[in-house]
């Protein structure tokens, strides 16, 4: 059987990095397909290297635009690729652009399609990202479900039973195979003078957040509220798609220290050692919750869940009041709550499940 990776955010580089170790482990025959939706593919090589993966064979170099625009070319070059190599099984994970245009490239030349954490819905259809994760998951024909509550989701839309498997997530995985990796290679805390415990960690990028001046604004006064009234320092690594916006709408962040993004073993760093994480991304919500680090998430909805039925995390939208009132609820919480996302050995089982496909 030949596979096809195909990913083109760093997130999804961190997600398939347990995968594609377990493919090399087995010496199979696969390649890796990387669209460059957000970055250039030399600024994502460092991810590669960090993780020791294999390096990409084919870059895309998308890079962003408008949906339309950033689908349609990936649609062209994905095409072509397959064309060429002629996989057996294509395998995307998540909720971008890459991940709708390998799933539907894939689809229409007859290739299975593989969908990695599968099953995950916000509700709301106002989010691009919802929209590509509901269109993935109708064009695969193996959908590897993170948690049960995802397979339900899935059995709920009348996808047959048959075709989807819970697997965990990745994220787990991944988390455990790179937090020593992380101590060792990274001083990012040292450099930036903190100390354990000692700091709240953001991060900010959704489009729903940042793209409307009120509620950027307004999400920025709750961290400098929360920053003076618990007087510790709050560490914004800034998405360039943030920093733009804060240009675009003349606003400040006093109060917030802005550095600037940094690579995935850093972050780890920053992660597992912070008071208090406050942020708008779905792995970032996933990641806090297996580092039992506490989480409050700058959004009304969240497609993960099980974090807030843990007891790991809590919605609190834009209000800085609501902020302030989740982060005091979360940081006065004893972590003892349950990873709900797996043991840690989701690679190994997806591969398992594909290759018992030939």
């Amino acid at each position: 059987m030949k596979i096809a990776i195909i990913l083109g955010t760093r997130p999804e580089i961190i997600k398939m990095a347990p995968v594609i170790r377990e493919l090399e482990q087995r010496k199979a025959d696969y390649f890796i397909l990387h669209t460059g939706q957000h970055y250039s593919y030399n600024l994502d090589r460092v991810f590669f290297e960090q993780l020791e993966l294999p390096q990409a064979k084919y870059n895309l170099e998308v890079g962003s635009g408008s949906h339309a625009e950033e689908t349609g070319k990936m649609l062209i070059g994905i095409e072509d690729v397959l064309h060429r190599e002629k996989p057996d099984a294509a395998l995307v994970q998540g909720d971008t652009n890459s991940v709708l245009a390998g799933a539907l490239a894939a689809a229409k030349l007859r290739i299975m399609v593989g969908h990695v954490e599968a099953g995950l819905r916000s509700h709301d259809r106002t989010m691009p990202e919802e929209i590509n994760r509901v269109l993935a998951d109708h064009l695969s024909e193996q959908l590897y479900a993170p948690t049960p509550k995802a397979r339900e989701i899935l059995l709920g839309e009348g996808i047959p039973d048959e075709r989807i498997f819970v697997t965990g997530n990745t994220i787990v995985d991944s988390v455990n195979q790179n937090l020593g990796l992380a101590g060792k290679k990274s001083n990012i805390l040292t450099e930036l003078g903190l100390k354990p415990g000692g700091y709240f960690l953001v991060t900010l990028h959704r489009q729903e957040n940042v793209d409307e001046k009120a509620r950027f604004s307004a999400i920025l006064e709750g961290l400098r509220r929360l920053a003076g009234e618990f007087s510790a320092p709050v560490i914004y690594p800034v998405h360039p798609r943030s920093r733009k916006r804060l240009a675009e709408f003349g606003l400040t962040a006093e109060g917030i220290k802005l550095i600037e993004p940094v690579d995935f073993l850093s972050f780890l760093q920053l992660e597992s050692n912070a008071r208090l994480i406050l942020t708008d991304s779905g792995g970032v919500q996933e990641e806090a919750c297996i580092l039992k680090v506490p989480c409050v998430t700058l959004r009304d909805n969240t497609e993960r869940p099980e974090t807030v039925e843990v007891g790991a995390n809590m919605l609190a939208g834009a209000s800085p009041e609501k902020m302030r009132e989740c982060a005091g609820l979360m940081l006065a919480r004893e972590r003892r709550w349950e990873n709900p996302f797996g043991d840690g050995k989701a690679g190994r089982r997806i591969i398992e499940i594909l290759e018992a496909t030939r």
